[in-house]
């Protein structure tokens, strides 16, 4: 949400800001921050309490604040915490700029367990400190390490109320640029302990490029259980499954469907909002919203929850699709009451009347007033439904809507939906007739059921099963929200939704191995593989050749890609696992470590800082520990393994596993640089570049005994080359290990590369 249509998309630049990733400062001081369509708007539908609108609009005229979100599922997560806390936010609680005490950030009160943030403190006031540009840098390295996201306060809201658990199948149907695909990633994961919990996310979004935003979200978080894909949200296809041997439809338990919209609760961070501002926007904008939520209720199980959201204020985005979706349910959804969900939240219940302007300023309460030249761009669901009983029995009121000023936030609404039943089209009509076509838009309800897609899999009761002649006597991307809104007693519907098209780069294929493949031979004596490791689950991106990189999914996502590989187009699924050469990447580490039970050399906190701040160190370097493990394996991949003493509370209280390669005389780990930052910040070293960009600075954690080589030096060389750690992996299996050996900048590039995208 908060995009533009479709066709003024295409014109986009690849850099355009999202409400999701909100700024440091504001920008375009050249703007205006009045509109006065805007403000006689909303003053007339009386959405702002009387006598706040005033605070409203001062608000909205204000920066919005930063807010940061730590990565909750990590065990890492409370060592970032103590560390903000008492490393950062102590500091600048007694830091003055220009004679003005700094506002140290403060924690949501309504996140739970002090895991967000928020702060005031613009780009400007950071550039003059020094201790804020070192907050500001860690703040940098640990969002591409994925422990800490940068999210607007609001846009974390819609994933708490899904109540995730580990083991629901979850839609993100909007996903990108993908922060809260990401909280849904975390929430699967809320258990460390389990590899593959038995719930997945399949995150989509229309836009091709901006589908590439949501492949990096996932990579950050190194998940089996996340999949990236390509389609319309207004027409995504249904899924089928295995089940006991038979084809099921695929039904998901939660889902999330943060629509686009005209983004006027933006306004705050996207400036020009302001100035491109007009009612019009929601008249455009309603029938897709309408048909995007039609949509994610037909996939949703019953008994599941979908949360609607928009970043926008305007009723006729928001509480006229919800009312206009119950209507249609006949019962079989209902507004869920969200009021205990988020303790501290500050919101103003739903709207159960409000009145449609065009951008001409005519008014229309009700849709006999609408002349009928205006039938093509506003329709009935745009008003509140007539008769009181009804209106009554929605309960819009527990619609939520987040003011800005309120608790210093950008402007926002939500709504959860939970299905009581099978939609009622889909138990009406359990087939379509083959000769009758999804596109036939003078057809009338009589000829042409309300049925989408999945409506043989909903029909009698969820889960149902679907026969190959229901499957294919369903018409492609058929939905409801096109048919019920065909021509009626001579008022203009929207047009028929178009067939779906694939579009964007050529991907290459996900092909699973299978379990006599002969890689798995080499990988199984290597690592002494468990028994119980899932060579099913271990897919590459090739038909031929070398299979240079692996991948693993959890065994759900892959019976989803299995039987559906033809209607989906896929840009990313799983978790990159290891090399062809079987040198373990870091990605996968945490998902892969569980099941390998040799190679493994557990180290000590002081082993780590040698690893992490020597470029390739001799094994002499190690403590005896963990030398006497060394010298006992060959050359090739190993796992460094770090396990807390709870009786040393001074040391890190989280387990820590990296890759590496175990050379000739020498050992390195394989760890990128930000992650690199990351644990030497947790072992206590200092790893701040100053603005002069001469270096790190050194803590007292360091190791005494400086080398010939400033450590300084080195860590600049380590960054420089930590996306060419797989490509010596390569040169060392081929040409034995040297310290000191050079690898070609190409390949230094093509590691970046890789490491970024």
């Amino acid at each position: 949400m908060g995009k533009r249509s479709r066709q003024r998309q295409k014109n986009q630049t690849a850099g355009r800001d999202s409400r999701d990733n909100d700024g440091w400062g504001a920008g375009y001081a050249d703007i205006i921050k009045e509109n006065k369509l805007f403000e006689h708007y909303y003053k007339e539908l009386g959405l702002v309490p009387e006598g706040e609108f005033d605070l409203f609009m001062e608000a909205m005229r204000e920066p919005l604040p930063a807010t940061i979100r730590i990565t909750g599922y990590k065990s890492h997560a409370k060592e970032i915490l103590h560390c903000l806390k008492e490393k950062y936010f102590k500091d600048i609680q007694e830091l003055e700029i220009d004679g003005q005490k700094i506002e140290a950030p403060q924690p949501l009160t309504w996140y739970p367990d002090d895991q967000a943030w928020h702060t005031n403190m613009s780009r400007k006031i950071i550039r003059k400190s020094p201790l804020l540009e070192k907050f500001h840098q860690f703040l940098v390295s640990e969002t591409e390490s994925g422990n800490i996201s940068r999210q607007e306060a609001v846009s974390m809201i819609p994933p708490l109320l899904l109540k995730i658990e580990p083991h629901h199948k979850i839609l993100d149907m909007c996903a990108a640029p993908g922060s809260k695909t990401a909280q849904l990633i975390e929430m699967l994961h809320s258990d460390m302990e389990v590899p593959f919990p038995e719930g997945f996310v399949i995150a989509n979004d229309v836009d091709n490029k901006r589908c590439y935003l949501l492949v990096h979200q996932a990579k950050r978080l190194n998940s089996p259980c996340i999949m990236v894909v390509n389609h319309d949200a207004s027409c995504i296809p249904t899924l089928n499954i295995d089940s006991d041997g038979k084809k099921d439809i695929l039904f998901y338990d939660r889902i999330l469907c943060d629509v686009p919209c005209s983004g006027d609760g933006t306004m705050r961070k996207n400036i020009d909002v302001w100035k491109k501002w007009t009612t019009s926007n929601s008249l455009h904008l309603h029938g897709l919203q309408l048909r995007i939520a039609v949509r994610g209720v037909e996939q949703l199980a019953v008994g599941g929850r979908m949360v609607y959201s928009t970043c926008s204020l305007n009723p006729i985005e928001d509480e006229a699709v919800i009312a206009a979706l119950l209507e249609k349910s006949e019962g079989a959804l209902e507004l869920a009451d969200g009021s205990a969900d988020l303790p501290g939240l500050k919101w103003m219940p739903g709207v159960t009347s409000w009145k449609l302007m065009t951008k001409e300023g005519q008014w229309y309460s009700d849709w006999s007033e609408v002349p009928s030249s205006r039938h093509t761009q506003i329709r009935p669901t745009m008003f509140p439904p007539k008769d009181p009983e009804k209106l009554l029995g929605m309960h819009l009121e527990r619609c939520m809507r987040i003011l800005p000023h309120h608790q210093n936030t950008g402007g926002f609404f939500v709504a959860v939906l939970v299905k009581k039943a099978p939609m009622p089209w889909n138990k009406k009509y359990p087939k379509l007739r083959k000769d009758v076509s999804s596109n036939s838009a003078a057809s009338t309800p009589a000829e042409v059921p309300h049925l989408s897609e999945n409506a043989e899999g909903e029909a009698g009761a969820p889960g149902g099963k679907v026969s190959g002649e229901a499957e294919e006597a369903a018409p492609k991307g058929a939905s409801l929200a096109q048919e019920s809104t065909t021509k009626q007693d001579g008022v203009c519907g929207p047009p028929p939704m178009k067939k779906m098209k694939l579009f964007g780069y050529k991907e290459d294929p996900f092909v699973f191995l299978t379990e006599d493949d002969p890689v798995f031979t080499t990988i199984q004596s290597f690592y002494n593989l468990s028994p119980d490791f899932p060579k099913l689950n271990v897919l590459t991106r090739t038909h031929e050749g070398k299979k240079r990189h692996l991948y693993m999914v959890s065994k759900e996502l892959r019976n989803v890609l299995l039987n559906n590989s033809e209607r989906m187009k896929v840009l990313y699924i799983g978790v990159q696992i290891a090399t062809h050469l079987f040198s373990v990447l870091y990605q996968g580490i945490y998902t892969l470590q569980p099941y390998i039970h040799s190679r493994i050399i557990r180290v000590s906190v002081e082993d780590i800082k040698v690893l992490l701040t020597q470029e390739n160190p001799f094994l002499s370097k190690l403590e005896e520990d963990a030398h006497s493990q060394a010298k006992k394996l060959g050359m090739g991949s190993i796992v460094l393994k770090y396990i807390p003493n709870p009786n040393n509370p001074a040391e890190p209280q989280c387990p820590i596993q990296l890759c590496g390669w175990r050379g000739k005389t020498s050992i390195r780990a394989f760890v990128p640089r930000n992650e690199r930052f990351h644990y030497l910040r947790m072992l206590g070293v200092e790893v701040f570049r100053d603005k002069q960009g001469l270096g790190q600075k050194r803590s007292d954690g360091e190791k005494e005994g400086k080398q010939e080589v400033d450590e300084e030096d080195k860590m600049e060389k380590v960054a420089e080359e930590e996306g060419s750690a797989q490509n010596e992996a390569e040169l060392d299996m081929e040409n034995g290990d040297e310290n000191g050996s050079s690898v070609p900048k190409s390949d230094i590039e093509k590691g970046l590369t890789e490491d970024i995208y």
